[in-house]
């Protein structure tokens, strides 16, 4: 599912950049949301791309599993197994650099069909503060459907967030615990 599309330009003379799909499937009940992907990421086609973001140390830790010495398909399929999702909440934007705090003109991802399609989903986690601010949109969408979704918003897991490893590890272990059956 690799996004080839070149990115639009822009009035202002910058790349509008498009996000990557998600990565979840109708038996998820965790969703993990970030911001908008890292250039790295974004060449790479790889969520959490960049060698120094935490992401995939931070669930192989709670998970139990060496997530980020794996190749990212086996990543990816273990993140299923554990019936957890990521997606971002921004499909489209404009962001010179890599900080959240410089993205412009976003474009929200669909929440609607999210949740349409991702049935069994009952908890959303988001990484960052960038993402938490759509957990209201996100709510709303879920009351609108009928439906009660459980939300945690985590330190993020990027390297320009300076919060040592193990207070974000304990903050996330605290949210991805195993849901009830």
């Amino acid at each position: 599912m690799a996004n080839k599309k070149p990115p639009e330009a822009t009035e202002e003379g910058a790349a509008r950049l498009t996000g990557l799909p998600p990565l979840f499937d109708a038996q998820g009940t965790l969703l993990i949301l970030g911001s908008f992907p890292s250039p790295a990421s974004l060449r790479a086609q790889q969520y959490y791309g960049h060698q120094q973001n935490q992401f995939w140390k931070l669930l192989g830790a709670i998970l139990d599993e060496p997530l980020a010495e794996w190749p990212y398909a086996l990543r990816t399929e273990r993140l299923r197994t554990h019936r957890i999702g990521i997606w971002d909440v921004y499909q489209t934007c404009i962001r010179p650099g890599a900080l959240d705090a410089d993205i412009r003109a976003g474009k929200a991802n669909d929440f609607k069909w999210l949740l349409q399609n991702m049935p069994a989903l009952r908890r959303l986690c988001f990484n960052g503060q960038t993402a938490a601010r759509f957990a209201p949109q996100l709510l709303q969408r879920a009351a609108e459907t009928g439906r009660t979704l459980e939300i945690h918003s985590l330190p993020s897991s990027s390297p320009a967030y300076t919060l040592p490893f193990a207070a974000k590890l304990e903050r996330w272990q605290a949210a991805i615990r195993p849901l009830p059956a």
